[in-house]
């Protein structure tokens, strides 16, 4: 066993490296383990969007009257594979409850919250690591067909509204044109969020926030930890190259921290939400800003000069092989809503979005395990609150005023 360690952060995805980074802004000495390495999962592919206007829970009152209907839609944005329904019940169950209208209100409350504080960290971590450069300010286009679905989504801008968030609703094609030519005429209204940003790439933010670490003396050391095991002199981490101890560990291991979890007697109602995308060359599309095809489910977004079609969820947990299907259909959507989208070259790609059942991820202590503290769950929502997250897990880790009430992200909620 080597000698103990300060604080070990497991998992080397966009949430642990924020969370190793801001624990070295306060003096910590952070050695990062992953299986992979560097955003190697969920991070290194997703929409490159830091989406806070997105403060509606997905358990939202009624969806349930809505699942059915889109469960059997294989074009739709929600899909359980057969083979999962069974064991995903239980998880379904949960999420139903998180519906309910005074459970909702709560986690919209909170989400909001959180999604003020991760804006503003943000701002902090790009300052800090003079990550300008790798942000595209363009805003974000959320497309509806026809005057009935915009009119359906009135209420949930409302919120929006009282939460802060600036917007303009266009109810014209040609309004929409001036800000993103090239669209179906299908699209007939939109509300633009200007304030919205994306990064030219998640997998080389990830990196560059991993480079900085390296350079202010964290470490990055790829390994499998297997097993945590709290004892008199730290907390025991259990790897596939053997045991290593820390003063304090955090659990930010995505899709797999639940396993971790269950090593110290925690268990949580964590599923995988099996994110897909397509990523298309430089020169497929003239794309102006991020474009949101709510109805649908997916998005379309600028990575690196080229485009990404991806989105939609489907809860098919950890084990069974991609469904690369719903890639295809997501691009064949795509090439539809925008009719010059060059299609060809593409490369196709699933990752695992670790969700809870409320939408809100874990930002506490262990329940059971003295110097354990988890960072896990934010569904599709990792890269944006990432920064909030490492802010408020810091200030809980050294014993500091919490940024903001800590409670709903609390590990024994379940």
């Amino acid at each position: 066993m080597t000698a103990p360690q300060d604080v070990i952060v497991i998992g080397a995805g966009i949430i642990g490296i924020s969370t190793a980074l801001e624990l070295t802004r306060h003096g910590r000495r952070v050695r990062v383990l992953d299986r992979a390495g560097v955003a190697a999962g969920a991070s290194a592919a997703s929409a490159g969007a830091f989406a806070f206007t997105d403060i509606v829970p997905l358990a939202t009152p009624g969806i349930m009257r809505k699942a059915p209907k889109w469960l059997i839609d294989p074009q739709g944005p929600l899909s359980i594979p057969p083979a999962y329904a069974l064991r995903i019940a239980p998880w379904m169950l949960r999420f139903w409850r998180a519906s309910w209208r005074n459970r909702y209100e709560a986690a919209l409350a909170a989400q909001a919250r959180l999604m003020t504080h991760s804006r503003a960290a943000l701002d902090r971590q790009i300052a800090d690591v003079q990550g300008e450069p790798l942000m595209q300010r363009d805003g974000q286009l959320q497309l509806y067909e026809g005057a009935r679905a915009f009119e359906a989504s009135r209420a949930g801008w409302e919120l929006r509204r009282r939460h802060g968030i600036a917007f303009d609703l266009l109810d014209s094609p040609e309004a929409i044109a001036e800000i993103q030519p090239g669209l179906h005429p299908r699209f007939t209204h939109a509300a633009f969020t200007p304030d919205w940003l994306n990064t030219v790439d998640p997998k080389t933010w990830a990196e560059h926030l991993a480079a900085t670490l390296r350079q202010r003396g964290g470490a990055i050391t790829q390994a499998e930890v297997r097993a945590l095991q709290p004892g008199p002199d730290g907390v025991k981490v259990q790897t596939d190259t053997g045991p290593l101890v820390a003063a304090q560990v955090v659990v930010a291991a995505g899709a797999w921290s639940h396993h971790l979890a269950r090593t110290l007697g925690d268990r949580f109602p964590l599923e995988t939400e099996r994110g897909y995308n397509t990523t298309l060359p430089p020169g497929a599309f003239d794309l102006r800003t991020h474009l949101t095809f709510a109805s649908h489910g997916f998005v379309v977004t600028r990575i690196n000069g080229g485009v990404r079609v991806g989105g939609a969820v489907e809860l098919g947990g950890l084990k069974l092989p991609p469904n690369y299907r719903r890639s295809e259909i997501l691009l064949r959507k795509a090439e539809a809503f925008l009719p010059g989208l060059r299609t060809e070259g593409g490369t196709q790609w699933m990752g695992f979005r670790p969700s809870m059942p409320d939408s809100l991820p874990v930002i506490d202590a262990s329940p059971r395990a003295p110097g354990v503290f988890y960072a896990f769950g934010h569904g599709h929502l990792g890269l944006t609150q990432s920064a909030g997250t490492a802010e408020l897990l810091a200030a809980l880790m050294r014993g500091a005023p919490p940024p903001l009430p800590p409670h709903p992200y609390s590990a024994a909620r379940f």
